[in-house]
């Protein structure tokens, strides 16, 4: 093994240059961790990298190491059913393959190549595709987003993970980067590549396949109903739906699957031109491409209720889209491409809302219907004001001076492809949202000096944030704790918080399944450090 060294230096210092003069029998290097620190930028203070390097020297090369996975089959009786294709469920089936364990997964949506299309259309003329839109298809919801892959999860696979975007021709960096991200167009390419990959190994995929029902006898999962009618069989069902499939949680409420009430949050996307945001935390350094576009995390907890109010999702150089599934909604998310070089920049401004307190406890989906209810309102006016497909929008100045102009001011130009229009956040939100996202954005000016200035606007309404509940599995087996045979997995589950810890979750539970059946337990199984069940609280999500 080599040697390990952990230093900092300014950020335009060459890495490669102060290793060779402070390691002369150096033959070779891979970067551990490398994370930028700007504080202090603002203010005249030269901007900084911290870095973790393994060295490797003459007389200690690096290592290599490999995890070999032997052909164990498939399984007895039918294919492993995997609903979905997201990040989690396609993680599930690349690990069984490479056990030569073939699968079968059903998608509702269309392929990564497809989907493009059918939300141009959403995007520029409101013609929504329930089945295949921002959050439905192959790659999942995380396919139009940053491409986030930051996690704060423990595990032995989140490398891994990272490994195979890079042989799948993600950039090297992603490995060490503290804030790694692939983008949305690389990301697309990698999701495609991937699904590649599984029908060599004998995966099968299909799409526009939608599950309606899932069906049980005496507790135990014996296969599942399609849209169609059709009926396919197996005793093994991973169910990684995504965190927006509304339908799959009443079905599984009407069966007595257990769940369980889950905190989320509901809130904004709040923009600004990126160059403004820039200067805001780099100071005279903005202008330097080395630093790339600004990002920031700002959170505040009120005082009176103890309810936080933080920034999460932030898209440095990207844009915000409309991303309903329902044709009588409306939803807001972010984006970015990998070069992040969009004149805007946006993060979501979010509340939290506890499962219990902020909506009623003895309704399991009442988390849902909160959501749901934001959402119509959101196109109810968006139809009153607007066309409907145009999203609600209002200037921070306006809100937090409870003061809307009505006058033919314009709003600021915006990034989303769908159109703005000045909208009241209160007809949209309800009251107790309202003024903690004042209070917060308030609270992060203070903490970031301009940020709720400029000219600055609120998109709304955010309120995807995380699975309203969590499907509940057994810590060891992460079969569900009710329905045999049944796999709750990835972020609509309630085990995941983004791309990176979904993958993580669908390599865990297709672990689970190969130990179980074929009674193999490589070293590499989960340990007790590993992600086992609570969720990556949103501000950490990918």
């Amino acid at each position: 093994m080599g040697q390990k060294i952990q230093f900092t230096l300014a950020f335009d210092e060459s890495l490669e240059a102060y290793l060779q003069s402070q390691y002369p029998d150096m033959i070779d290097f891979h970067i551990l961790s490398e994370s930028l620190d700007a504080r202090g930028a603002s203010l005249g203070k030269k901007p900084k990298i911290h870095y973790q390097v393994e060295l490797g020297l003459t007389n200690s090369p690096l290592g290599v190491s490999e995890e070999k996975f032997p052909n164990l089959g498939p399984l007895s009786g039918n294919l492993p059913i995997i609903i979905g294709s997201g990040p989690a469920g396609l993680f599930c089936a690349l690990r069984l393959s490479e056990y030569s364990i073939p699968s079968l997964i059903l998608e509702r949506g269309v392929a990564a190549s497809e989907r493009m299309h059918h939300i141009s259309r959403y995007w520029r003329y409101g013609q929504l595709d329930e089945d295949s839109n921002v959050c439905y298809g192959e790659g999942g919801a995380g396919l139009f987003s940053d491409g986030k892959l930051i996690t704060r999860i423990k595990s032995s696979y989140v490398d891994y993970v990272m490994k195979t975007f890079v042989d799948l021709g993600a950039p090297a960096e992603i490995r060490y980067l503290s804030n790694p991200h692939l983008g949305s167009n690389k990301i697309r390419q990698i999701i495609s590549s991937l699904t590649q990959i599984l029908i060599k190994r004998n995966c099968q995929i299909r799409y526009k396949t939608k599950v309606t029902e899932l069906i049980f006898e005496n507790k135990k999962v014996v296969g599942v109903i399609l849209a169609s009618g059709e009926k396919i069989y197996s005793s093994h069902v991973i169910l990684a739906t995504g965190h927006s499939a509304g339908e799959i949680y009443q079905h599984l409420n009407t069966q007595n699957v257990s769940m369980k009430q889950k905190d989320f949050a509901v809130g904004v996307r709040i923009e600004h031109k990126r160059r403004y945001m820039d200067t805001l935390q780099y100071g005279n350094f903005a202008q330097d491409n080395k630093l790339g576009a600004a990002r920031y995390r700002l959170s505040y907890e009120s005082p009176q209720d103890k309810k936080g109010i933080y920034t999460f999702c932030m898209c440095p150089g990207g844009h915000v889209l409309s991303s309903g599934t329902q044709r009588d909604g409306i939803v807001v998310n972010g984006m970015s491409n990998f070069a992040r070089n969009s004149p805007w920049s946006n993060s979501a401004v979010v509340v939290t809302i506890k499962a219990g307190v902020d909506f009623a406890a003895k309704n399991l989906l009442a988390g849902l219907d909160f959501q749901r209810d934001i959402e119509k309102k959101a196109f109810k006016i968006s139809s009153k004001l607007a066309s409907g497909r145009e999203i609600p929008a209002l200037t921070v100045k306006e809100f937090l001076q409870k003061k809307i102009q009505r006058s033919m001011s314009q709003l600021p130009k915006s990034s989303t492809p769908s159109g703005i229009f000045r909208a009241n956040m209160e007809e949209i939100f309800p009251p107790f949202v309202v003024n903690h996202l004042r209070e917060g954005l308030m609270k992060f000016d203070q903490k970031l000096p301009g940020f709720s200035g400029g000219e600055s606007l609120l998109l709304a309404p955010e309120t995807r944030t995380s699975a309203p509940v969590t499907i509940l599995r057994d810590k060891e087996t992460l079969m569900s704790l009710s329905h045999q045979g049944l796999y709750p997995c990835g972020e609509g589950a309630g085990y995941a918080g983004g791309i990176t810890s979904a993958a993580v979750d669908g390599i865990k539970v297709a672990m689970s399944l190969i130990k179980s059946e074929k009674n193999f337990s490589p070293h590499l199984l989960p340990t007790k450090s590993d992600h086992d069940g609570a969720t990556d609280p949103p501000w950490f999500a990918d």
